[in-house]
């Protein structure tokens, strides 16, 4: 695959985002054979932003997530700055076909990461930490049945980044517990409530951050000061639906919520 047919692929997806409208599958011409093909797609998203790139998502991180979208591993993708939203926001619901919300664990980066032949370790990666913070990501895809497209395809449509909610900066103590072990409580107003814990994101948060570094680092990306990453769902994502309020509970870290607008 080449730039000129990266880019088209990446304007025939975005024009199905705008639309509300979904394929089956990339024509097999702009079709990315993998994940570095992948990521050159999902990489011209970022020519349809007015703002720099607001950070990152990791999609798939636990069995659940996994299972969803029919991938064994986990898949990054772009927050562009007009899919982040701040604490208490109100979203339309619009098209959206996953129609789940998930509570993570999101981290605002300090200090560059760029690429490098060596690994990142988890503890240089949380050494360039600033800040924690409690999120909530809204999913979605443009394909008619994400759960049957392959991983590279489905990096090509930003690994299923959609919407995007962050909340307050966690106490710095933060870095003092487990947040392995961690409880999270998920609910969409009155009618579900789910738990989960941080084990469930790559058996740890800090892992999952670390591994985003170093997925991007394989493919020639910085990990950028200022940028924020969210880590993947906690807990099974909780369904939702138009006019929905959803909160996600951190216990001493914080809390977020989210209200769906219901038209």
């Amino acid at each position: 695959m080449d730039i000129t047919q990266a880019r088209a692929a990446s304007e025939l997806l975005v024009r199905h985002w705008r639309n509300g409208t979904v394929a089956d599958a990339l024509p097999a011409a702009l079709c990315p054979a993998g994940r570095a093909e992948g990521y050159l797609v999902q990489r011209q998203l970022e020519t349809v932003s007015a703002q720099p790139l607001a950070g990152w998502k990791i999609a798939a991180t636990s069995a659940a997530g996994q299972a969803h979208i029919g991938v064994d591993g986990p898949l990054a993708g772009r927050l562009l700055a007009e899919m982040v939203h701040a604490d208490g926001a109100t979203l339309p619901f619009g098209g959206n076909r996953m129609r789940v919300a998930e509570a993570e664990f999101a981290f605002r980066i300090g200090r560059d990461l760029p690429p490098r032949a060596a690994p990142y370790s988890v503890s240089e990666v949380l050494d360039a930490v600033a800040t924690l913070h409690p999120a909530i990501e809204v999913p979605d895809s443009r394909f008619a049945d994400f759960s049957r497209v392959g991983a590279a395809q489905l990096i090509a449509d930003n690994a299923c980044g959609h919407q995007f909610v962050l909340g307050p900066a966690a106490p710095a103590a933060w870095r003092e517990l487990d947040l392995a072990a961690h409880r999270v409580v998920g609910r969409v107003g009155t009618r579900l409530e789910r738990e989960g814990c941080g084990a469930n994101v790559l058996g740890d948060p800090r892992l999952a951050l670390a591994w985003l570094a170093n997925e991007l680092s394989r493919y020639g990306m910085t990990l950028a000061a200022g940028q924020i990453v969210t880590t993947g769902t906690c807990l099974v994502p909780l369904e939702i639906g138009p006019g929905d309020e959803v909160s996600a509970a951190f216990g001493a870290l914080g809390r977020v919520g989210l209200r769906f607008a219901r038209a």
